[in-house]
């Protein structure tokens, strides 16, 4: 064999390789090969990352020099003066400063011993409160309140030991833009835990609701539900493989990541078409076809469609697990006359309206 003979042939090896190397990498997911059945955590890739503070904002962290909740980068937010209760959509009553804006807890700080884990640019999105000058109002217990040390010395302010922060995002009384941002921000109950209307219901007497399955819609027909009912979507700005991201920062105050789904709680979906899937900040996400998944916050009640078709890239998905593009009709769901001027153009995304 001549040696342009032996090299052509080297050559065909070479790319026969690299061909199967490709092939393995897709099939995890993106070749559809669901032969193992497994849950698949798939990692992150492309994407812009918010570090789990569900940031988007600029270096200020979004607020303004004469914000009332005002922090310098990194730096300690004003101070809360005496806590109230006020009552929040979907959320009862959360603690609130004395201006009216929501204070919040972060999963990944501890309570026993009070530690927080929020600094840098975390801090700036998410100014912590100082101890000083806090009191306790009719309803929090004022035992509750206590501080811990910053790694800067700084006192922070903690409710039933968890650190104290508010979002720079909310910017009037009354928001809770910061509610499960990134799945590991919470607004406060009064003792400390998490805010949340349902906690307060009485145990449901039926069995409980499947993690996903499938609900039937009398505009869309057929769609992927969550355990609360709630319609889920699919952002065609992600991609599925190799793992993408789009929406990130801004976007999840609107568009809330799902909740990864127990494969022996699946309904009417194929258990191969559920996967778990990665985000950038290392939080877990439920996927459907290898699609992430998110329900929309415009949706008000189990049934609501309105984030089907918004801006051309948010889409319901069926038990198939492929995006439904019918358009939703304006009946059947109260939310749902319009829901192009309530989310659309109007821009209540963000400045860019990208998503």
């Amino acid at each position: 064999m001549s040696n342009r003979a032996a090299s052509a042939n080297r050559r065909q090896v070479g790319l026969a390789v690299t061909a199967l190397a490709v092939l393995a990498l897709t099939t995890a997911c993106g070749g559809k090969d669901y032969a193992s059945g497994g849950d698949r955590v798939l990692p992150a890739g492309q994407g812009t990352s918010d570090n789990g503070y569900g940031s988007g904002a600029g270096k200020d962290g979004g607020y303004g020099a004469d914000s009332a909740g005002g922090a310098a980068a990194g730096g300690m937010g004003a101070a809360a003066k005496t806590l109230a209760l006020k009552e929040a959509p979907g959320l009862g009553k959360v603690v609130t400063d004395s201006g009216g804006l929501t204070l919040y807890r972060f999963d990944k700080d501890t309570a026993k011993p009070p530690k927080s884990t929020c600094a840098g640019d975390c801090a700036s999105t998410w100014p912590p409160v100082p101890a000083d000058d806090a009191k306790a109002t009719t309803g929090i217990n004022a035992a509750d309140l206590g501080s811990v040390a910053r790694s800067d010395g700084s006192k922070q302010l903690t409710l039933g030991g968890w650190p104290v922060y508010r979002y720079a995002k909310d910017t009037a009384p009354g928001d809770t833009k910061g509610q499960d941002v990134g799945g590991v921000w919470h607004a406060l109950a009064a003792d400390g835990g998490k805010a949340s209307a349902e906690a307060k219901k009485p145990p449901a007497a039926a069995e409980p609701k499947a993690d996903v399955s499938v609900a039937e819609n009398p505009q869309l027909g057929k769609v992927i539900v969550d355990s609360k009912g709630r319609t889920l979507y699919r952002f065609t700005k992600d991609n599925p493989w190799p793992m993408k991201f789009a929406c990130t920062g801004a976007c999840l105050d609107t568009w809330k990541p799902a909740k990864p789904a127990d494969k022996s709680k699946i309904e009417g979906v194929p258990a191969k078409l559920i996967t778990t899937v990665k985000r950038p900040d290392g939080s877990k996400q439920l996927a459907v076809d290898c699609w992430p998944m998110y329900w929309f916050t415009g949706d008000k009640k189990p049934g609501d469609v309105n984030g089907q078709g918004v801006k051309g890239t948010w889409f319901a998905v069926g038990p198939d697990g492929k995006k439904i593009t019918k358009s939703a009709a304006a009946t059947g769901s109260s939310d749902s006359s319009d829901s192009s001027s309530s989310y659309g153009s109007s821009g209540s995304y963000g400045s860019s309206g990208s998503y």
